[in-house]
């Protein structure tokens, strides 16, 4: 499935899921784009494609979920709902096109991000802060969530609401409760940085906006009161394991 079909459908599935009173936002690469409609070139020059499509939901529509795709004409990966159903669904696009996966409440992977109650404050997407710890969380960055990256901070402003702005204050304060998910975050916030500034992709504006609003993301986390556990924690350090293992089943 292209990417715009991928986005056009991510909407659809919202849309038609807020028709029968359930609550379904979504997340990952077709939320980046679906949130940053001005990027379309930046997005053709970093080469970033769309592979597959990411929802979450509340975990009170998860019996309901299944017979929703049902409605929707999509098959359903058994294996994945019977191993993981409580926090993920997998289903099939009817013509193959494209997996969708259905996570519920929180993305647990190498760190938590946690949706409960967040789901109302945007759509079709997930917050902008949201999308961006969605990020942030992952141990092994790659170069395409270095890109997802790179877009969102060069099309919004680093604040502190949630309305088209990165909310600093959010991420500084759920960041100052977990030292790994702290040192994960910021690990990766240097990462982007250092690719937008070397990147022969970008313009020199471009980098520049990147770079800035990375650094304010830093200067929030950095001056937010961190907590007795947070304190606690980071004088161990990387010494020992600070990330929870993604199972490859789960990836």
């Amino acid at each position: 499935m292209e990417s715009e079909a991928a986005i056009s459908e991510a909407s659809k599935l919202v849309k038609s899921a807020q028709s029968v009173g359930i609550t379904l936002r979504v997340m990952g690469a077709c939320a980046f784009r679906i949130h940053c409609p001005n990027s379309r070139k930046l997005y053709d020059n970093l080469s970033r494609p769309i592979t597959d499509i990411d929802l979450v939901s509340y975990s009170n529509y998860n019996s309901k979920m299944k017979p929703f795709f049902d409605s929707q004409n999509y098959g359903s990966d058994a294996r994945i709902i019977a191993l993981f159903g409580r926090e993920r669904h997998q289903y099939l696009h009817p013509e193959g096109a494209v997996k969708v996966d259905v996570f519920f409440d929180r993305l647990a992977m190498n760190h938590i991000v946690d949706f409960k109650g967040r789901l109302e404050l945007d759509s079709p997407t997930i917050t902008l802060v949201d999308l961006l710890l969605e990020k942030l969380q992952i141990v092994q960055l790659t170069e395409k969530d270095i890109k997802d990256t790179i877009v969102l901070l060069r099309e919004h402003p680093v604040g502190t609401t949630e309305n088209e702005t990165v909310n600093a204050a959010y991420i500084a304060k759920i960041l100052a409760e977990d030292w790994g998910f702290w040192y994960t975050a910021t690990t990766n916030l240097q990462k982007v940085h250092e690719y937008a500034n070397g990147s022969n992709l970008l313009a020199e504006d471009d980098k520049a906006v990147v770079s800035r609003r990375s650094d304010e993301l830093k200067a929030a986390i950095e001056a937010q009161s961190k907590s007795t556990k947070w304190k606690m924690r980071s004088r161990i350090g990387p010494r020992k394991k600070w990330y929870n293992e993604v199972e490859t089943v789960v990836r």
